[in-house]
């Protein structure tokens, strides 16, 4: 599969809260291999086994929009974040897990992009290394930061992994739709007014233009 594995050349619409990551989120048309991997985590047996461990009627977005492969190169990073919480095109699904299985071959803690984990609710954190053929099963919610420091990969090497989104339906929206929700230090104070507008702005943009994520 590893072979298999094209240069991502998608740019990710993270903007400044984010450096150098790419995304693909058809990755099925790659290669028979990836295709079986689509059909795999789109088969009624994975989402049997995630509505187990959820106890939730979840399913995994089919489009895998917003997910696919995200491949962060030379330096890559993404700040801590909350993720949207309903699809942007199917207005009554709701977000309520990520897979994210990581395809680092030899990958090293020296390397960096580790995924750190911040609970809004009790303050833990939590940071998760990302070697080759792990998968991380994530709770999405108002209260799941998550993001990567900068990388330092070796020359030729990528911070690559394959996420997907599971949903549940609901008739009533139990919360207010967001896009993502950027968090980053007091100090960075351009950072801080830039996230402070980056929902309303990218509502807008979506209302008049559409979600660029879905075009790839």
């Amino acid at each position: 599969m590893l072979n298999d594995l094209p240069e991502i050349t998608q740019k990710s619409r993270d903007y400044v809260f984010a450096a150098n990551k790419f995304e693909k989120s058809s990755f099925r048309e790659i290669s028979p291999l990836f295709n079986e991997l689509y059909e795999d985590l789109v088969s009624d047996r994975f989402r049997n086994w995630l509505q187990f461990i959820s106890n939730e009627a979840i399913f995994v977005d089919p489009g895998f929009h917003g997910g696919g492969i995200h491949q962060g190169k030379k330096g890559s990073f993404l700040d801590m974040h909350l993720d949207f919480n309903y699809h942007p095109l199917q207005p009554k699904w709701y977000r309520t897990l990520n897979m994210l299985l990581y395809l680092n071959k030899d990958w090293e803690t020296s390397f960096g992009g580790a995924l750190k984990l911040h609970d809004l609710r009790s303050g833990e954190e939590k940071s998760i290394g990302i070697p080759f053929n792990r998968m991380v099963v994530q709770l999405t919610g108002r209260h799941t930061l998550h993001g990567y420091d900068r990388t330092n990969f070796p020359d030729g090497k990528n911070r690559t992994s394959i996420a997907g989104y599971a949903y549940m339906i609901h008739q009533y929206k139990i919360e207010k739709r967001r896009t993502t929700d950027w968090h980053v230090g007091d100090e960075q104070y351009i950072k801080k007014l830039l996230a402070w507008v980056y929902d309303p702005a990218v509502k807008i943009k979506n209302m008049f233009f559409g979600s660029a994520t879905a075009k790839h």
